[in-house]
């Protein structure tokens, strides 16, 4: 496997820092347009027939870390990791058709909305989401989905309380039961989020630059994503999403860690203490040492699981979170009294961690899943498929650590 980046791949990785750097204070739905009109950012990774750039996982993780570094608030997320790949992949031709362009062209966002708290396990990243519990409990949770009579569509009953971008979100993907009973089976509706009988109201989030929102859904009309009731796998298309999600937010994850080493190096650099640099002091230095590792490591697992999402996506995703929570934390530690001020941005990057977690694992519940999916603990693998199917943090952090020293392999020398 070639781990170098193409000239296309790096271009993509410099014009969007360049962008994100010039457009930083501008409105999120401004810079969220230019984004789309200037590179084509929502459609990076759709197909060519649908206005998209025909891209594929590493340039929109590519894409994904230097959100990660601006701490990007913008729907990328929610429209270009979950909800447009779920269209793509179990949408019928005219559905693509109506919405993937727009959502390539910047017009449309869109929300994966799943009952109650469950995205992670809906995701299959932390459980295995085949038997349908994490979307409520038949007649009394969830959302229900009841067929219109006549052919008239369906419509939806019920509330998803933690719907990432779900308040602005112009194109709802809900998960629902269809039967009314308990087990029943799980399908996935496309909803007009100005439709009749939609409700969303926006939280109070720990990190508000990943803004969610609760929406509640009082016999609105909907539509079925994809031609047939019947042959509609949707634990799996949410499965193989998940998958490329956890991919993706390893990168961003990645990213915004570098971004707080780097952000704490030049504090250090400045900062005095006794006469001299705080980073002059041999505590410091070992202490960035160590930060300095754990981003690299968590690089370069994120730009293995982006060439593979298949095999490393939850155990990168694992291994990136980590990282994160702690480099931001010793950032807050290491720019001393200000580190803890609202003022200093030094506490987005915390809340950024502390809220992926909160989302998507946590870390040990991600790595629990993955041991179950490789066989470790039951003996249905081999030894060789246990290795295989667990080694890829590991095989990131020796393979194609070199990508990423090139990068800020200055960022500790202070």
């Amino acid at each position: 496997m070639d781990a170098a980046f193409t000239p296309e791949q790096s271009a993509i990785r410099d014009t969007l820092r360049s962008a994100l750097t010039r457009g930083g204070e501008a409105p999120p739905g401004q810079l969220w347009a230019r984004l789309a009109d200037e590179l084509g950012l929502p459609g990076l990774a759709l197909p060519e027939a649908y206005g998209g750039v025909g891209g594929g996982t590493v340039e929109l993780a590519l894409a994904f870390e230097e959100a990660g570094r601006a701490l990007l608030p913008s729907p990328l997320l929610a429209t270009a990791g979950l909800a447009a790949p779920l269209i793509a992949a179990l949408g019928s031709e005219a559905q693509r058709a109506e919405h993937l362009p727009a959502v390539a062209g910047g017009t449309l966002t869109a929300a994966l909305a799943v009952p109650g708290d469950g995205l992670a396990t809906a995701l299959a990243l932390t459980g295995d989401n085949a038997d349908g519990a994490w979307a409520g409990g038949g007649r009394a949770g969830g959302v229900q989905a009841r067929p219109l009579p006549e052919g008239g569509g369906w419509v939806l009953y019920g509330e998803a309380g933690q719907v990432l971008d779900g308040h602005s979100a112009g194109l709802l993907l809900v998960a629902a039961h269809a039967g009314g009973f308990a087990r029943a089976r799980t399908l996935l509706f496309l909803v007009r989020g100005d439709a009749d009988g939609v409700r969303r109201t926006r939280w109070t989030a720990l990190d508000e630059t990943r803004p969610q929102a609760r929406v509640e859904l009082r016999d609105a009309r909907a539509e079925l994503l994809g031609d047939d009731i019947v042959g509609a796998e949707v634990p799996g298309a949410l499965a193989a999403v998940g998958r490329t999600a956890a991919a993706l937010l390893a990168a961003e994850a990645a990213g915004a860690a570098a971004a707080a080493l780097d952000r704490t190096v030049a504090y250090v650099r400045e900062r005095e203490q006794f006469g001299r640099p705080v980073g002059s002091f041999q505590a410091v230095k070992h202490r960035l040492a160590d930060l300095y590792v754990h981003v690299q490591a968590a690089r370069s697992a994120a730009y293995y699981a982006a060439w593979d999402p298949d095999g490393g996506g939850p155990l990168a995703l694992a291994q990136c979170l980590e990282a994160l929570r702690t480099v931001t934390g010793e950032a807050i530690q290491l720019h001393g009294g200000i580190g803890f001020t609202w003022e200093h941005e030094a506490h987005l990057y915390f809340k950024r961690a502390a809220a992926d977690e909160l989302l998507f694992g946590p870390v040990h519940r991600l790595r629990a899943r993955a041991a179950d999916a490789a066989g470790l603990f039951t003996g249905a693998a081999t030894a060789g498929q246990a290795t295989t199917g667990l080694a890829t943090t590991g095989l990131a952090t020796t393979g194609q650590a070199a990508t990423g020293q090139a990068t800020t392999g200055e960022a500790v020398a202070v």
